[in-house]
């Protein structure tokens, strides 16, 4: 039987596909090679930054607690810190004049200590504003481990369909291969071999080979690709990246202790809760998954964790996985400021069916929402008009806020407790439940688990206490953001004082005699002519600042009028519209995403009570407070909007104040204050009570600084007679 093609045709038709499984092997093998260079990436950087803190510790700490040890031979040696020490040898140390072989060996034990302490307290920090080579060396390892995966999967899918049937035919076509083969081959074979010539050709020319040559086409495309192109992806993609890390490094971030302090039993119940996830269009951090495996095991909670670490995203997620086993209906409620980025965020990162019931048209969206099912987003408010039929049942009800309900007595608690009674499970969020009382806290936990609020009441005085934590760890679970989020880039902080101009001093002096607290905190902002502002001009240089780092910068005041002044002080070039009280939600979600996509320079101004909460805004990096505010915890969810998981680069605080005003008389109270709330914040599930100025502190204040300017000026009256200057 004579064949259609030749031994050499057959020969090459079987080593091109050979190639061609072998490259697609090579890819489902990388991502291995990949994670092992993630490990020692992430080593190196570790074992260096262990190294900078050992540098900064001079060798004389080896007798803090032992004495005795000849530090001046160490020195004179060349040991000048723990570094020098840590990295050289008993030998070699046993070798200096004057050290023993036994002082050697105990010279490396305590070096030994201080090494292990800085391991422990290094945390892997990624920054696109720290490329160092040991930074890029990691962030490119992941970059590259990510790609591959992707690509080894698709490989993998590929090898599954054809790999057997590719291996068969390439066997079938073996005979071809050679003269004599050939000749002693059955002419059974014979069209086994030439049936299996054309089938391979048609493989290679055809779907498989058009996969398989994209496939390795791209995994030469990762291989090549630069640092830059990591870092860009890391910037736009930074959770990726830490998800990544935590998946092949388990422990390596620092926060290894999932549990956070849940009793061992329930801890193992936990672990063991399923979680499916089919339909989640978005990667949880590990201690997200165990967030959502807590709500759906324990069905009934209050999720404290701290601003920035995803509750949204816990609360979507449990929601996905609940709608996996069946569950067709789910309501959110939550303030009306953010029913608008809720809906998104839902559409965002899932598949579920969103229903906004609110405004006009809420009757006609809660029917729809009764009879189609998925998740109706409604406000507080809108509450009162859910009316819904005695045997009307329903999955899940999520409360964002939660400590809006804290007060049973009010009409939304009401509403809000009526409708749980229809729903199966219930879902609290609150990120700032250390605000309130305990009386408040457990109020909450009343309406989700009565039996747990009640064995708790009579404990409320013993909050610090570990026994009251375990009796509400069924119920109440918080996380901070240093425990789970320790990969964060650096927070810096900043006090930009200011030094008034002699137009400024003159309007704030006539300002403090009004007695007029809140024109007071203008200070500097309430010129005629923002020129003799020092708050403005100190502003204008950190916007231009910024826009040469390529940073964006969101403004935050108390005061509408300021606000204004910073719109007009920088121009609708620089401007976005300004987030206030009046802003609907929905243009509220419209400007900062205006803002996501404004070239570097730009600014977000907002009112801190109306943009310091609900919004995520990681686009920015700067964040600017144009006076102190009463309460630090104000500030504290200001900054959470930009300072939070995502987060890609380096978050600038900048304060401004003015030297010699109120600004310094608030922030010394609330400083101390807030040095008293530390010592026994977040070691409880609510605070005693808050930290903010009171009535007789505004009045201590003013009159603070009526002497002052009095005594500046060589005045002797009292406060009365001031009056009438």
């Amino acid at each position: 039987m004579a064949r259609s093609f030749s031994k050499k045709d057959a020969t090459r038709l079987k080593s091109e596909h050979n190639k061609l499984l072998n490259r697609l092997y090579k890819v489902i093998d990388e991502p291995k090679r990949y994670a092992a260079d993630i490990k020692d990436a992430a080593d190196g950087l570790i074992a260096q930054e262990v190294l900078n803190i050992l540098r900064d510790i001079p060798v004389e700490e080896l007798n803090r607690d032992r004495g005795g040890l000849r530090i001046k031979n160490l020195r004179d040696a060349g040991y000048n810190n723990i570094a020098d020490v840590s990295t050289t040898n008993v030998y070699a140390l046993a070798s200096i004049n004057g050290i023993s072989q036994d002082a050697a060996y105990t010279i490396k034990r305590i070096a030994q200590d201080f090494t292990n302490k800085a391991r422990k307290d290094t945390k892997i920090r990624l920054s696109v504003d720290s490329k160092t080579a040991k930074n890029t060396e990691l962030v490119s390892s992941i970059f590259r481990y990510k790609a591959f995966s992707r690509l080894s999967d698709k490989a993998d899918d590929l090898l599954n369909d054809f790999e057997q049937k590719i291996q068969y035919l390439i066997e079938d076509l073996e005979p071809s291969t050679g003269t004599f083969k050939w000749l002693f081959t059955s002419s059974a074979n014979k069209q086994k071999a030439e049936a299996a010539y054309t089938e391979l050709t048609d493989l290679l020319n055809n779907e498989y080979g058009s996969q398989a040559m994209d496939i390795t086409d791209q995994a030469r495309e990762v291989d090549g690709t630069e640092d830059s192109d990591a870092w860009d992806d890391f910037k736009q993609k930074s959770i990726e990246y830490f998800t990544t890390l935590e998946n092949v490094y388990p422990g390596i971030l620092g926060n290894a202790d999932e549990v956070y302090g849940l009793p061992e039993d329930l801890a193992r119940e936990i672990q063991d809760e399923c979680f499916f996830p089919d339909g989640l269009l978005c990667t949880l951090r590990r201690y997200q998954e165990w967030g959502v495996k807590y709500t759906l095991h324990q069905e009934k909670v209050l999720l404290g964790d701290e601003m920035g670490l995803g509750k949204t995203v816990q609360a979507i997620a449990a929601m996905v996985s609940l709608k996996n086993t069946g569950a067709t209906h789910f309501v959110v409620v939550c303030p009306a400021s953010v029913i608008t980025n809720w809906c998104r965020e839902i559409r965002k990162h899932s598949k579920l069916a969103v229903i906004k019931v609110h405004g006009q048209g809420r009757k006609y969206a809660l029917n729809s929402w009764i009879r189609s099912g998925g998740v109706a987003v409604t406000t507080y408010e809108t509450t009162g008009y859910f009316k819904l039929e005695d045997d009307f049942r329903f999955t899940m009800l999520v409360v964002d806020e939660a400590h809006y309900i804290k007060n049973p007595g009010a009409a939304r608690s009401k509403n809000v407790k009526k409708i749980s009674e229809h729903a199966d499970r219930m879902l609290f969020m609150t990120g700032t439940a250390l605000e309130n009382k305990v009386d408040e806290m457990i109020a909450l936990i009343d309406i989700l688990r009565p039996e747990i609020a009640s064995s708790v009441r009579s404990r409320a005085f013993m909050a610090t206490a570990p026994q009251f934590r375990e009796r509400v760890a069924p119920v109440y679970y918080r996380r901070k953001r240093e425990q789970v989020l320790t990969e964060l880039p650096e927070l810096i902080e900043n006090k930009e004082w200011c030094t008034m101009t002699p137009q400024e001093e003159e309007i704030y002096e006539k300002t403090v005699y009004s007695k007029n607290f809140m024109a007071i905190r203008r200070v500097s902002w309430n010129v005629d002519d923002l020129k003799y502002s020092s708050k403005a001009k100190r502003l204008l240089e950190i916007v231009e600042d910024a826009r040469d780092d390529d940073r964006k910068v969101i403004v935050f005041s108390y005061f509408l009028d300021t606000i204004g002044a910073v719109c007009e002080l920088l121009g609708p070039s620089s401007c976005m519209n300004p987030i206030n009280g009046s802003i609907t939600p929905q243009r509220r979600q419209e400007i900062i995403d205006e803002f996501d996509s404004a070239p570097a320079g730009t600014v977000l101004p907002a009112q801190i009570q109306s943009g310091g909460t609900g919004l995520n805004i990681q686009s920015a990096s700067v964040v600017v407070i144009c006076e102190p505010q009463y309460k630090p915890s104000i500030e504290n969810q200001a900054i959470s909007r930009a300072y939070r998981m995502g987060q890609a680069r380096n978050v600038l605080v900048y304060r401004l104040l003015c030297e010699d005003t109120v600004d310094e008389r608030i922030l010394t109270i609330l400083e101390r204050k807030q040095a008293e709330f530390d010592a026994f914040a977040d070691k409880s599930v609510a605070a005693k009570e808050s930290i903010e100025l009171d009535d007789k502190s505004f009045g201590d204040i003013i009159k603070e600084e009526i002497d002052r300017i009095n005594a500046k000026h060589g005045r002797r009256g009292t406060i009365e007679e001031e009056d009438n200057l």
